[in-house]
């Protein structure tokens, strides 16, 4: 696109003039965070050979920050993930990115990042690989996918931002265009086949958020949502087969003084288009929803409780439709998930952590295509049990 070649040419130009009167003493800081958990199942596979216990869920991550001068900040993230069969803990760019700070008052500020960027979508997308930052082991997967985290995490592209200041609360936006990441996680969870060819991005996505913060960060409301449209490297049909999504999520927070209440809904409107004579062409939107409550006990615990529902098609939400599409292939119960999840954290230090969580799991629409491969062996009722230790310095 001719005009997001131009923004990223002009962003250049301003970021080496900026480089070339920085001051190279600036405030570099260093932080990192590693994690290990273990996960049993009573049936199904998340995260490894879970039934049989899985240690296949592991994080480690370093942070780098430069404060070259009061309007630029250069900062990276180096990130090993080992998440059963659908990461294999290979080191990964997790973000790298300028922050071009071009306005700065007391009552409104905007800028400017250019590089690989977390996706501002929903309370946790922008933090979720640090252990410390998520209410739980894991996010409410009806809401974060972590079969599909990658097309969501992270953008390589241009982000324009901007926060207006006033009695009553804060106000932010924030504006991307970019390329999203892709796997075959990706691939896995959006075709549910094993289709020739490689899927990659048509076009730029573009992505944009609304919140408010009340002072004293109170209660917080956001808009926000992904436009990503993909394609199928396929020469076998006259048509280029495309994939559209609009992912977009609402949420709301409220913090009180020893206890916080989360709750947002997702809304997945999703267009598959020329797969014939694979799969028709189809629409449908998958949504899902949770009310979550974390409570601070006597010092050093919390205690989390949430309840949560998906659906891979609003409009087949037991799933007869799709097992009737797939002629058995893919059981009802592959099309919605409701888990009640209890959790319990332990923070020892400021630097290490404990976790455990137990989940009961109703449906198996969460679960990765990658690591169940075979949808009539799932078990629609099962349970979870995980624990996690975490540092940080």
């Amino acid at each position: 696109m001719v005009y997001f070649r131009l923004i990223a040419a002009a962003c250049a130009g301003l970021l080496a003039s900026t480089c070339a009167h920085a001051d190279l003493s600036g405030n570099l800081q260093l932080h990192g965070f590693a994690s290990q958990g273990a996960v049993q199942t009573s049936a199904n596979r998340f995260y490894g050979n879970s039934p049989d216990t899985s240690f296949d869920f592991t994080e480690i991550g370093v942070t780098a920050s430069w404060r070259l001068n009061p309007r630029l900040l250069l900062a990276a993230q180096a990130l090993s993930r080992r998440a059963g069969e659908m990461s294999d803990g290979s080191p990964e760019l997790d973000f790298a990115l300028a922050d071009i700070n071009l306005i700065a008052t007391d009552t409104h500020r905007a800028g400017l990042r250019i590089g690989r960027m977390k996706n501002r979508l929903g309370l946790y997308n922008e933090t979720r690989d640090v252990p410390f930052t998520r209410p739980g082991i894991f996010l409410p997967q009806v809401v974060y996918f972590h079969k599909v985290r990658n097309l969501v995490l992270s953008t390589d592209g241009v982000q324009l931002y901007g926060e207006l200041y006033r009695p009553f609360g804060t106000l932010s936006a924030t504006l991307a265009s970019g390329r999203p990441v892709i796997d075959e996680n990706v691939e896995a969870a959006l075709l549910r086949s094993n289709i020739p060819g490689q899927m990659k991005d048509r076009e730029n996505s573009w992505l944009a958020s609304l919140w408010f913060q009340s002072p004293a960060e109170r209660l917080k409301l956001g808009l926000s949502g992904a436009a990503i449209a993909l394609q199928q490297d396929w020469r076998l049909t006259p048509k280029t087969p495309t994939v559209d999504l609009l992912y977009w999520i609402a949420s709301a927070q409220y913090n009180g003084p020893n206890w916080t209440i989360s709750s947002e809904y997702m809304g997945l409107p999703t267009r598959w288009r020329d797969f014939s004579p694979v799969r028709p062409n189809r629409n449908q939107t998958t949504e899902g929803y949770y009310a979550q409550l974390t409570y601070r006990l006597a010092q050093p615990f919390e205690l989390m409780l949430r309840y949560e529902e998906g659906f891979a098609d609003r409009d087949d939400r037991d799933g007869t439709q799709l097992e009737r599409l797939t002629q058995g292939m893919i059981p009802s119960q592959a099309s919605s998930s409701r888990i009640l999840s209890l959790g319990l954290r332990w923070d020892i230090s400021r630097q290490w952590m404990l976790r455990a969580e137990y989940q009961r799991h109703n449906g198996n629409f969460i679960l990765s295509e990658i690591e169940n491969p075979d949808f009539r062996r799932f078990d629609k009722h099962w349970d979870l049990f995980a624990i996690q230790a975490a540092f940080r310095f």
